[in-house]
């Protein structure tokens, strides 16, 4: 078994963890890697029934019951719906988090996916990983975490539905098999109960673990699996080159395309 390694995945909003690479994280977290499962918001815009403090407060509550669920870690890094902006205070509030957790691998939102919330994540944890490895880049906390030693390796999860704005497929550039862990997964989404009515209302969702499992059994097939989760690695200078997730998961877990 490999060294442990730290594992941050982060995303805007409580859920899009569980829908996108909760699997993976079940397998790190059992080859003996910590996980930790962090979003920008709380969910504060996700209702139609409660108000933003309310709704708030519940979302909180089932992503620490996921987390739980895998003897992970769960922080949220308190910005509000539909106002998470790429801007120096929000990166260096990221820059924070980062130093704060010292991931040797971040996975985020795509750059391209349906809703600003996603790709200002993107951006601001894609920047954040740069800065955080520079010492006069400062996140004005009154005990701020020391800079990170270097970059860690960088991975954009799958937009939803795995295409861009404008309905093309997005091609990952390896996928892991999920298959045996898939259940976890669905159990993971499963404690994001509040979702469901707000789901079926603003997205037309009707039933959110069918269409998780349905875009995991499309991942799947692309590979000849079950189940799948797929994965881009952001390798452009700086950032690390090889693909540490892959070494970590194994060639009997990882389908890299050729």
């Amino acid at each position: 078994m490999s060294e442990p390694r730290r594992i941050l995945a982060i995303h805007a909003h409580p859920d899009d963890v569980e829908f996108l690479c909760a699997g993976t994280l079940i397998l790190l977290r059992e080859a003996g890697h910590q996980v930790t499962i962090a979003t920008m918001t709380p969910g504060d815009c996700g209702s139609a029934e409660y108000d933003a403090d309310a709704i708030a407060a519940i979302r909180r509550e089932e992503a620490r019951a996921s987390a739980a669920l895998i003897g992970a870690d769960c922080l949220c890094l308190e910005f509000r719906d539909l106002a998470i902006f790429n801007e120096d205070d929000s990166r260096r509030r990221v820059v924070e988090i980062l130093r704060r957790v010292r991931p040797d691998i971040v996975m985020t939102a795509p750059p391209v996916d349906y809703i600003a919330d996603h790709e200002m994540t993107s951006l601001l944890v894609r920047d954040a990983c740069f800065a955080a490895s520079c010492p006069n880049y400062t996140t004005r906390q009154w005990e701020p975490a020391k800079p990170l030693d270097k970059i860690p390796h960088f991975y954009y999860v799958d937009p939803l539905e795995g295409t861009d704005r404008d309905d093309r497929p997005v091609t990952p550039h390896f996928h892991v098999d999920i298959t045996r862990v898939f259940d976890k997964k669905r159990a993971m989404l499963a404690c994001h109960a509040s979702q469901r009515e707000w789901l079926m209302r603003q997205h037309g969702i009707d039933e959110y673990l069918a269409a998780q499992e349905s875009f995991g059994t499309h991942r799947g097939a692309e590979i000849g699996v079950g189940k799948a989760e797929g994965f881009r690695q952001y390798r452009h200078h700086p950032y690390p080159k090889d693909n540490l997730l892959a070494t970590l998961l194994g060639p009997k877990q990882v389908v890299v395309r050729s």
